[in-house]
């Protein structure tokens, strides 16, 4: 697994962790999910991904934690290398396409032809949370696209990764490794949730095979 840098060197107090460089400049971090070993067939086929929904305080510049009081705090001296949203979005499509073979687009799609499926994952929590996990929490869809017809999926992940409060690479290293771990349930439609499985009626007489009645 490569080394990632990602989400806090967490230089404040609160969460006991030792100083982020030198404390003179500010800190940016990238989001660069870890390579995976796992590999699924492909499910999905050509994928439009839609833009990544996070939370507030996860979409902000600054880089938050929780801190032993309960309270979401960030550090302006702390903050993401780019857009969080579009650095999530971007790196989530490329692992799940490593993973399953699909070509898994970020949006807008830039192909004549339409693809075959839509992909919205909406993130209701991704912090590096005061018991001691960095939890990535929330919902993906999966709809098939054209005439409708096809398999049509929402699904949930919660994960939890273990991280060592007192160590910055331990939480970096656990909040991409929760990444992976999403691209991983969505490569393989995994996940609690439905499947709805659409058909659409075929054109024409909508009569035309009925048995006849003389």
């Amino acid at each position: 697994m490569k080394k990632v840098t990602l989400f806090i060197a967490l230089a404040v107090a609160g969460l006991g962790l030792s100083g982020c460089g030198d404390g003179t400049g500010t800190a940016r971090y990238i989001i660069d999910p870890p390579d995976s070993a796992q590999r699924t067939g492909d499910q999905l086929g050509a994928t439009e991904l839609k833009e990544v929904s996070l939370p507030d305080y996860a979409a902000a510049d600054e880089i938050s934690w929780q801190d032993a009081d309960g309270a979401v705090r960030a550090s302006n001296k702390v903050l993401w290398a780019d857009k969080p949203e579009r650095a999530f979005t971007i790196t989530l499509a490329r692992a799940i396409s490593e993973i399953s073979g699909a070509s898994v687009v970020p949006e807008p799609w830039p192909f004549p032809s339409p693809p075959k499926h839509r992909l919205d994952v909406r993130v209701e929590q991704a912090l590096a949370a005061n018991d001691g996990y960095f939890h990535l929490k929330g919902r993906y869809f999966v709809a098939a696209e054209g005439s409708g017809a096809g398999s049509h999926h929402a699904r949930v992940f919660d994960i939890a990764v273990p991280v060592d409060q007192n160590q910055p690479d331990s939480v970096a290293d656990a909040a991409s490794v929760a990444i992976t771990m999403l691209a991983e349930q969505i490569a393989g439609l995994g996940g609690p949730g439905t499947t709805i499985v659409a058909t659409v009626p075929g054109g024409g007489d909508p009569y035309a095979n009925l048995p006849p009645l003389f």
